[in-house]
């Protein structure tokens, strides 16, 4: 690739390039799910700055999942609260790896944020994450009231695969019968994972280079459904829900330079036609995780902003 030819700014390229040098490549030797851990658990993305002190931050208590609440105080009942799920294929990544960004989302909103840990793969292949995933929100809804939250300001959020299970968390709330007054204000997804389709032209021209590889991707897919999974089952691609109407107002923060940017703007188009309103932020020069570059990359700070403010806005 020539200068000429990057979709990305110099700044942007130099934290791309150091995050790829220090993850795991499947065109340098076949991916191992160990590795990738200790890459994520590491840190892959530049830090710049403390992380953001708050109120209180401690597990959830009676949770049916491991949940961190991220509390910047003010509980006067009337605050939003956001479930949020941490990406990393269905197979790394944790709480702590999506501390700093939680910390963030809660001083900039205001909200309680509930970060819901789950299942791994391929030690637990689908459905598991997607259980998880549901059963997180779904008590998080039940207990909105008790944690100082209002009941009808509930948004569930997740970037990559998290995204994916915020979807299909949505998708399964939607389609089970819940209490009267229950449901969500807001889905907002961050370049999320949809579908198991790996098309579209961003696929190829972003295949590789950008951090993010659509052979990443492909082993991701492998190790959350295994042999037997069906990458068409909607909860597996929410993405391909034969129908998502009733689905809560949506936000798709995207990067423009991601693989996966296009099955993103086909829900998006799916949503609309479905009636669902839907925002898209397409970000141009990023890269599917440059949010983890906060304090490194201005854009990231910039969409960061742009999120909480959608987020603060959501009543159902």
């Amino acid at each position: 690739m020539t200068s000429g030819d990057d979709a990305l700014p110099p700044s942007a390229r130099r934290l791309c390039d150091a995050m790829t040098a220090a993850f795991p490549d499947p065109a340098r030797a076949p991916l191992e799910a160990a590795a990738l851990r200790r890459a994520a658990s590491g840190g892959v993305a530049p830090r710049g700055g403390p992380s953001r002190p708050l109120h209180a931050v401690g597990p959830c208590v009676g949770a049916p999942v491991p949940t961190r609440a991220y509390d910047p105080g003010g509980a006067d009942g009337g605050r939003p609260l956001v479930v949020f799920l941490h990406g990393g294929g269905w197979v790394l990544s944790g709480l702590e790896t999506h501390d700093r960004l939680c910390r963030e989302l809660a001083a900039r909103t205001g909200a309680l944020v509930l970060a819901v840990d789950h299942r791994a793969a391929p030690e637990h292949r689908f459905p598991a994450a997607a259980d998880d995933a549901a059963a997180g929100l779904g008590w998080a809804l039940a207990e909105a009231g008790r944690l100082g939250c209002d009941p009808g300001r509930v948004v569930v959020a997740g970037d990559s695969s998290g995204g994916n299970l915020a979807a299909a968390a949505a998708l399964a709330l939607r389609d089970s019968p819940v209490a009267p007054g229950q449901g969500l204000a807001g889905m907002a997804l961050v370049y999320p994972v949809l579908d198991a389709l790996l098309d579209g032209e961003s696929t190829t021209r972003f295949a590789t280079g950008y951090f993010h590889t659509i052979a990443h991707q492909r082993w991701y897919w492998q190790q959350y459904l295994g042999p037997d999974g069906d990458p068409f089952h909607p909860r597996a691609s929410p993405g391909l829900a034969p129908d998502l109407a009733g689905l809560p107002p949506t936000l798709l923060l995207l990067a423009d330079c991601d693989p996966l940017r296009d099955e993103s703007l086909r829900f998006a188009r799916r949503l609309a036609v479905a009636e669902v309103p839907v925002r898209v932020d397409l970000r141009p020069g990023t890269f599917h995780g440059f949010l983890g570059c906060l304090g490194a990359l201005p854009a990231a700070a910039d969409a960061l902003d742009g999120l909480a403010h959608w987020i603060t806005e959501r009543r159902r």
